[in-house]
């Protein structure tokens, strides 16, 4: 068998693969291609300490209870990822590029590399989303004298100080960045598609359970995941009470085109910028899965559970209604019981 990804979702299959008698190297392996271990994660920006991060679940079998909240969340969870693979000896191959996956011999997948090709009877996709960053496409782009980068490339509030910083995205990072860059910043604006919902109250299990629900029958339908904030809403908490009675988190609608200044609306009203934040979040990385031609009119993938309906020996966690820390780690544990009832009925071991 073959684990594509080393993060949350990629660790949590690899574990239960573990778990039910598969041993790395023999029965499966794990490809990862990232330099280090921390999926994602290695990669967020310095200020966003381990204090800061929300809702991160620790993987099963192994709590995270010592992170310090003042460090910054990069290396809180690289070293927590490093340390889990070493303890559940998941020999986490890296870095390791997949190119593609086809169609193989006697009814197996044949997984193309960077390191060389892998022939195996079933497939855990956990590739995210970080290596496809969203970027749109607006009337006059290509003309802005300023900076345009996205949140992952993010370097930091610092680099934006003295600047005009133009935010665009209605999710909890545009929103989070906005308040984090305004201390800094000459000026910020903030411009959404949408006005934000901001939601009052604890977020429970039966919310939860209601947002992952509509998450699931997007895919389930075969359309491309929708955003989380899209279904949840933000967070109305104190700091961003305090934002909007600033005025920092002051929404402007969509513009209709980017000048070499700044952007303009159809009405004549402008705002100058020195720079473009896109927060405009992530695609599903799963390029490498195109030759399976898994791909809906919808321009999602069909999941049944963790199952590409077109295709069952392939399973994606991390996808979707699983594209969270505690959603990874169950459908991690989803994907290994129906992979061993597949394997179940193949005369031939995987």
């Amino acid at each position: 068998m073959v684990v594509i990804g080393a993060g949350q979702a990629g660790l949590a299959g690899a574990y239960h693969l573990r778990r039910t008698g598969f041993e790395p190297d023999r029965d499966f392996v794990v490809l990862d291609h990232s330099p280090g271990p921390g999926g994602a994660w290695q990669f967020r920006w310095p200020s966003l300490t381990y204090g800061k991060v929300h809702g991160m679940h620790s993987l099963p079998g192994l709590e995270l209870t010592d992170g310090d909240p003042a460090r910054p969340s990069s290396q809180v969870v690289a070293e927590y990822f490093a340390t889990y693979e070493r303890t559940f000896d998941l020999r986490v191959r890296r870095p390791v590029d997949v190119r593609a996956v086809h169609e193989g011999a006697g009814g197996r997948l044949l997984v193309e590399t960077s390191a060389g090709s892998w022939a195996t009877r079933a497939l855990i996709n956990a590739t995210g989303t970080w290596d496809r960053p969203f970027w749109p496409r607006y009337a006059g782009q290509e003309t802005f004298r300023g900076r345009q980068l996205h949140t992952a490339q993010y370097p930091g509030p610092e680099e934006f100080a003295g600047q005009r910083v133009l935010v665009v995205g209605g999710g909890a990072s545009g929103t989070q960045l906005l308040l984090e860059i305004a201390p800094y910043a000459a000026a910020t604006s903030w411009v959404t598609r949408r006005p934000p919902v901001f939601r009052e109250g604890p977020f429970d299990e039966d919310a939860g359970r209601a947002a992952v629900a509509l998450v699931e029958e997007r895919v389930r339908q075969g359309l491309a995941p929708s955003s989380v904030v899209s279904v949840t809403g933000l967070p109305l908490n104190d700091a961003v009470r305090q934002g909007i009675e600033d005025g920092v988190l002051d929404r402007l609608p969509m513009f209709d085109r980017i000048t070499p200044d700044g952007v303009e609306w159809s009405d004549g009203r402008r705002v100058d910028a020195d720079v473009i934040l896109w927060a405009t979040g992530f695609r599903a990385a799963i390029d490498h899965l195109a030759p399976m031609k898994l791909r809906e009119p919808g321009g999602g993938i069909r999941v049944d559970g963790t199952r590409a309906v077109t295709d069952p020996r392939i399973h994606l966690v991390g996808y979707g209604p699983s594209a969270s820390t505690i959603g990874a780690n169950r459908a991690g544990r989803a994907a290994v019981r129906d992979i061993r009832r597949l394997l179940a009925q193949e005369p031939v071991a995987a």
